[in-house]
């Protein structure tokens, strides 16, 4: 993010601090409860967000180098990640055109050819059919070329592996996908970082309430009272849409400071955090000197499966930062179990049809907007 933009956003939220007042939209809205517990909604999500926009598959540290795989699973499809000898990123659905079984069981590994743990039924890491046991006597006249692995369209871009599991995708336009906020996504400089540690957590909410819960700072002084509340003001934050992506700016505590410092001097990674919201599945919790990487995977409308990873400069990653990245990964993973237990409770709530509405005040805007991208999504 140039200088001139981190000044106005900071700007923003210094004169809305001296006014005392948060960052308001024009009016409060509703939104319908049957949003989060409808499966049929969810279907829908599924079908034309989830499966019909580009999505991160894995982040380039994936695959390091020629030969190198990963499995992973984006919207429920297991996918095969490899990188061939000329250093592609490539994308397979990780299943044998034999008879479906489960071809690579590992999670990562250096491979340049891939056989079935069923019959042997073999491929390369390009995805060609190049070996058949007993294929003569079992299956005369069989056309490998028709029985290489079902590709995915696959991209690397901005440090990430992208994937596009919309039917008859044929490429992943991932700028196009983007817009606005193709050049914050290449600033956060992703192929220079490492995945410092991670953790995966089964919640049993839906996926739109744990977007929502990073959306807004109304509720930092009371749910998170005992952890990161002292860091940041009270019910300030500001957001901005990139067609259906958000970026938000959560002030901390040191922002008044900036009142009696040159413009020149502000920067925007010392006295605010910024959560990049890429719709609809990633988040990118973007702090001083490192990130989080939180990645999405709704499991039905009532279940999701996230993905905390944080994200370190591989130039920082050395024996003698390990506690301090501990330490902040902890605090990291402890904070959002706050917001997603939360969740969990509002769910429950939902099941029990009390509340036919649920409400977003003039300060929770970001949420309105979110919600409003996805009702356009499925419309």
């Amino acid at each position: 993010m140039d200088k001139q933009t981190q000044v106005e956003l900071l700007d923003e939220l210094v004169q809305l601090h001296q006014r005392k007042s948060p960052f308001l939209d024009e009016h409060w809205v509703r939104v319908d409860c049957e949003r989060y517990r409808s499966e049929v909604v969810f279907a829908r999500e599924r079908e034309r967000i989830h499966r019909g926009l580009p999505q991160i598959a894995a982040h380039v540290s994936a695959l390091p180098g020629p030969g190198s795989f990963a499995t992973v699973e984006v919207v429920g499809a297991p996918l095969l990640l490899t990188r061939d000898a000329e250093g592609r990123a490539r994308a397979f659905h990780n299943i044998c055109r034999h008879r479906g079984a489960q071809l690579v069981p590992e999670a990562s590994g250096c491979k340049h050819r891939f056989s079935c743990p069923y019959h042997a039924w073999t491929w390369s890491n390009t995805g060609d059919l190049i070996a058949v046991p007993h294929e003569k006597s079992g299956f005369p006249g069989l056309n490998r070329a028709d029985h290489g692995l079902h590709a995915v369209p696959c991209v690397e871009h901005a440090g990430w592996v992208w994937v596009d599991l919309a039917e008859g995708a044929e490429r992943v336009d991932v700028p196009a996908h983007l817009g606005g906020m193709a050049a914050d996504m290449e600033a956060l400089a992703a192929r220079d970082h490492v995945v410092f540690d991670s953790v995966t957590l089964d919640i049993a909410a839906n996926w739109k309430l744990l977007v929502e819960g990073g959306l807004e700072a109304y509720h930092f002084r009371v749910a998170h009272r005992d952890t990161i509340a002292p860091l940041f003001l009270d019910n300030l934050s500001s957001y901005r849409c990139f067609g259906p992506h958000i970026r938000s700016i959560l002030p901390r505590s040191t922002l008044p400071e900036l009142a009696d410092r040159p413009a020149g001097d502000w920067l925007l990674g010392e006295h605010a955090n910024v959560l990049y919201s890429v719709f609809a599945t990633a988040q990118f919790l973007v702090q001083e000197d490192h990130f989080i990487w939180i990645q999405s995977h709704p499991l039905d409308a009532g279940h999701t499966r996230l993905v905390l990873s944080t994200m370190i400069p591989r130039a920082d990653n050395t024996p003698e930062r390990q506690g301090y990245w501990k330490k902040n990964h902890a605090l990291t993973v402890k904070t959002l179990i706050e917001d997603f237990d939360l969740a969990e409770g509002i769910q429950r709530g939902l099941r029990g049809g009390a509340n036919r509405q649920l409400n977003f005040g003039r300060f929770e805007g970001a949420l309105a907007a979110f919600n409003q991208s996805v009702d356009a999504a499925i419309a």
